[in-house]
């Protein structure tokens, strides 16, 4: 594809994202100053319609780009766009402020990404093998409660609330976490002998009840089998696209959105082990999207993914935004995830 081409493609992606509006010759002649005469980029217009790049609506004369023009656009003439300072603080507070939930850390996670991108999102947690014991960590919240988080070796996680005395302090708890993850990290249901909880009591006998409820936690995690989950955000921001007033594309978009096992499964072969993936309309095989986008990037704890984050638009999705949203969002989400996990960054 040769320079001007290339120039009439990004003219007509560019104006069809902004306006929704098939691109006619006269308004890239108007709006883009390619210096050409609108006769000139007819002619340009008829080589890209027949190399693929651009198609005709049957209402319009104007045209609007393919799944293949998207493509080209996304990988070749697209300019990367930074966030905002006030966009990235928003995400970085959001995920810094009392973040001490994991659950509460990927519903923001969520809310942040269709507030921010005006589309649906998805945040996937994974099963990944195993279900061993890899950490606890009991985190003094105020001085009569606790909260005592596990992380299980397949990136799973979970906490829970308890009372604790009054006389207990932050060395007490992190002296019982150090002594359970000595003596439990790689364990699992089967491999947690009576001899060793006996160990366990003899060494911190003292704190009997957060010892009792802090087993009762891993035991429970041990136990669960862990599933895919996912969790959407603004399922009903795209209403306000316009390729949404049709009622009939409302229905099909609702019926994907209430599939849960196709947006786990499509999320979960989304994204390569690093980095944002983009696929674009009819590139989404296997499923019945046609008209969708899917822009994602893994986050992960301790380096290893353990789920995804998506966003769900129409193929018109401003992608040069969404991307940097999503970027810029999992690498601050696995930084959190860290911190609430481990203590790390405080």
């Amino acid at each position: 594809m040769d320079d001007r081409k290339q120039k009439v493609l990004l003219a007509i992606v560019q104006d069809f994202i902004a306006t929704a509006e098939p691109v006619g010759s006269r308004t890239i002649a108007k709006k883009y100053g390619l210096g050409v005469s609108p006769a000139t980029i007819r002619n340009e217009m008829a080589d890209l319609e027949e190399m693929g790049y651009i198609e005709q609506p049957h209402t319009s004369a104007g045209r609007v780009p393919s799944v293949r023009g998207y493509r080209y656009y996304v990988d070749y003439l697209m300019k990367k766009r930074e966030l905002t300072r006030d966009e990235e603080e928003l995400i970085r507070s959001q995920l810094e402020t009392k973040a001490r939930d994991v659950g509460r850390v990927i519903q923001r996670t969520g809310n942040l990404l269709s507030q921010l991108t005006s589309y649906t999102s998805m945040v996937l947690t994974q099963q990944m093998g195993p279900n061993n014991f890899k950490h606890v960590q009991l985190v003094q919240m105020n001085p009569s409660q606790t909260m005592v988080i596990v992380v299980m070796d397949n990136g799973a996680v979970h906490n829970r609330m308890i009372e604790t005395p009054e006389s207990i302090i932050a060395s007490d708890l992190e002296t019982l976490s150090k002594v359970l993850n000595a003596k439990l990290q790689g364990l699992n249901m089967e491999t947690i002998k009576i001899t060793l909880l006996k160990e366990l009591y003899f060494e911190l006998g003292r704190h009997k009840h957060i010892l009792d409820l802090a087993l009762e936690l891993i035991q429970d995690s041990l136990a669960l089998k862990e599933e895919d989950k996912i969790y959407l955000g603004g399922v009903f921001n795209m209403l306000t696209q316009p390729e949404f007033h049709n009622v009939e594309r409302v229905k099909t978009m609702l019926g994907i959105l209430e599939q849960e096992k196709l947006l786990c499964e499509l999320l979960s072969g989304e994204s390569r082990d690093e980095g944002v993936t983009v696929r674009i309309g009819g590139e989404i095989k296997d499923y019945d999207i046609k008209d969708y986008s899917v822009v994602a990037a893994p986050y992960t704890l301790s380096g290893r993914k353990i789920g995804t984050v998506g966003v769900l638009g129409p193929t018109r999705m401003d992608y040069a935004k969404v991307i940097s949203v999503v970027d810029f969002l999992t690498k601050n989400l696995s930084i959190a995830l860290d911190r609430v996990i481990f203590g790390r960054g405080r």
